[in-house]
């Protein structure tokens, strides 16, 4: 009885490391798509922050317009008006 619990119990502990490891390996996965889509954001409001000081206020309040009649949407159609004005 006891070589069985001792099987089982080393099955467990070999089944907890490859399962730890596999857990570990896509951590470090998730911990690089965050890296890069921080990168990314960054990025992002830095050219929003520049081309919002290149537009007119005319724009500015067209895109504004354009945004409240559309529902908010902050996706990538939202920077294609003020670039094609």
């Amino acid at each position: 009885m006891v070589a069985i619990d001792n099987k089982i119990e080393q099955a467990m502990d070999l089944v907890k490391s490859h399962l730890m490891y596999a857990v570990r390996e896509e951590v470090e996965v998730l911990k690089e798509q965050i890296k890069e889509l921080i990168e990314r954001n960054t990025l992002l409001e830095r050219e929003n922050t520049l081309l919002k000081s290149l537009a007119n206020s005319d724009q500015l309040s067209q895109l504004q317009a354009q945004l409240r009649s559309s529902g908010g949407n902050t996706g990538t159609s939202g920077s294609s008006p003020a670039s094609t004005t």
